[in-house]
This record gives C-alpha cells, sequence and structure tokens, in this order.
C-alpha cells in the first residue's frame, strides 16, 4: 500500500539549525541524523550563525550509524568568525564547508529586524556590531570582494545571508562576475525585503531561492507569513531555481522532519505541486546546488 511519507525518502534539506550551538536548538547533528535515517532522507547540511559546523558534522558522520544519510556543514561570515576573514573561510572550506553564508546575525539588516528577539540568538556576551557589505552607492566591501573570490575558486555554494535586498542584489551581481557558480538566495521573503521582481531576476541569473518552511505560518510555530507569499513565490520563482529547505532546529519549534513532512502536504494539497515537483525543489536541486 502507498505511504504518503514516501515522499521524504530521498529529501536533501541543506538549511538545518542543529546543534552543538551557543544558541538553544531542538535537536544536535546526531538527534537530526536518527530522524533523517527513519525518514529515508539523503542527506542534511547543518548551518550555526556563530561557529562553523564543520567539526561536529564529521565526527557524527564518521561516528554514528548514518546509513547512507550524507550531513553536510557551512560557515556563516560574521563577527564571530572574524567577518571577510579569508582565513577561517579557507579552513572552512577545506575541512568541508560546502555552503558559505554572508553575513546573517551580523547583519544591521537582522539586528533591525530582530531588536534583540531572535530565536537563534547564541548566549553571547560580546554586542554585535552591525554590518553593511554594500555602501548606498553599491561598492562592496573589499574584504567582502576577496572573500567572493575564494569561494569563486574553490568553487563553493554562496548562501546570501540576512542584508538588504540591496545588499543582495549587489551580493549576487559580484559574485557572478567574480566567478561563483553556484549561489543560494535565502528567505528573500522573510527580512530581506525582496521583491518578486528580483527574485524572479536572480532566479533567471542563475540563483537559487529559497523556499523556507519555517518562515510560515502553515509551516512552524515561529512562522510569520500566510499562504498568500507561498503562491506569490510559486508564481515569481521557475520550480527549476526554487529550493525547499525547513531552515528548522530552533529550540521549541518541533521536529526538522515532521516539519518538512506538513508543509510538503499543504504545497501538495492546497497549491497542487505534483510529486515530480517535489522531489524537484526538495531533492534534485538541492544535490544540484551541492555538486552531490
Amino acid at each position: 500500500m502507498f505511504d504518503e511519507r514516501d515522499i521524504l525518502k530521498g529529501i536533501l534539506d541543506i538549511h538545518v539549525h542543529a546543534g552543538p550551538s551557543v544558541a538553544n536548538r531542538q535537536v544536535d547533528a546526531a538527534d537530526m541524523l536518527k530522524e533523517a535515517v527513519v525518514a529515508g532522507y539523503r542527506g542534511f547540511l547543518v548551518k550555526d550563525h556563530y561557529f562553523p559546523s564543520c567539526m561536529g558534522v564529521k565526527m557524527v558522520q564518521e561516528h554514528c550509524d548514518a546509513q547512507g544519510v550524507e550531513i553536510y556543514s557551512s560557515m556563516c561570515l560574521n563577527n564571530s568568525m572574524g567577518l571577510f576573514n579569508l582565513m577561517a573561510l579557507d579552513a572552512a572550506i577545506n575541512m568541508g564547508a560546502k555552503i558559505i553564508y554572508f553575513p546573517t546575525v551580523s547583519s544591521k539588516n537582522h539586528i533591525d529586524h530582530h531588536k534583540g528577539n531572535f530565536v537563534g540568538s547564541g548566549k553571547m556576551s560580546v554586542p554585535e556590531t552591525p554590518v553593511v557589505y554594500v555602501d548606498e552607492n553599491g561598492v562592496m566591501d573589499p574584504a567582502a570582494v576577496e572573500c567572493l573570490k575564494l569561494i569563486a575558486e574553490k568553487d563553493v555554494v554562496l548562501g546570501t545571508g540576512h542584508g538588504t535586498a540591496w545588499e543582495i542584489d549587489h551580493l549576487v551581481e559580484k559574485a557572478l562576475e567574480v566567478g561563483v557558480k553556484r549561489i543560494l538566495v535565502n528567505h528573500p521573503q522573510f527580512h530581506i525585503g525582496a521583491s518578486y521582481e528580483q527574485m524572479t531576476k536572480w532566479a533567471k541569473l542563475g540563483a537559487y531561492i529559497e523556499m523556507n518552511v519555517c518562515v510560515f505560518t502553515s509551516g512552524s510555530k515561529l512562522g510569520s507569513l500566510d499562504d498568500q507569499v507561498i503562491a506569490d513565490m510559486l508564481k515569481a520563482v521557475p520550480l527549476e531555481q526554487m529550493i525547499l529547505d525547513s531552515d528548522m532546529g530552533q529550540n521549541g519549534n518541533g521536529s526538522p522532519v515532521e516539519g518538512m513532512y506538513r508543509f510538503i502536504r499543504l504545497l501538495m494539497d492546497k497549491f497542487g505541486l505534483s510529486e515530480e515537483d517535489i522531489n524537484l525543489i526538495a531533492k534534485t536541486n538541492p544535490a544540484k546546488l551541492l555538486g552531490v
């Protein structure tokens, strides 16, 4: 008999906030692995705002019973990592980081939106220095450009982070100019301020556009966006350039796997996406982006 949960088999969730972390998390990487094995996931990627996830991921991958599930790591270029720190970036890439994110929690845009009330904040005692890496004339911080050049040279994925739509627009264009081949625009509909026209533009340039379970009221307890945004995104972004991921793992927000399943059912039952569509945005596209 057909099991509706079979749709989870082969999922590659490239945005999971699993611990260990200075922030409180619902699951750590080992917990997430157990859930992924049961669900039949192909893999998942661990994102942390304050520290590279490479070391924890490698330990879990090598010493737990992964049963074929692959765990990938990443790093965010935030103040805790020295911001646009080429040495830290090079080390993370050499430790296997698949995605390098431009500033998230250190971004002025992020700080302005959350006003110190961000569920993913760590137990940090030193205040953030708000980061804006593109000035009002569209000129990017030279240190940021050097990081883009290394990302291009090493052919890893650029995650655009939590900057303003102005910053992201210039970031995508500069990244392409210096040779970055793989770009993921992070939740442009959530606190970035991107227009649907910008999402369409970035998709046409070859960037993948992220649809996150976490940010929708239908997706998680922490979600704030209604279903109309889902409908509008589906109109603006071709499925060939969309990636569905959970962006879950926050303390008290429930299982990333269960959140993904509920949201997939919503996309199929309310928005008419087919099994093939889900396979494209949650399995094929993430694998293509990561090059796995």
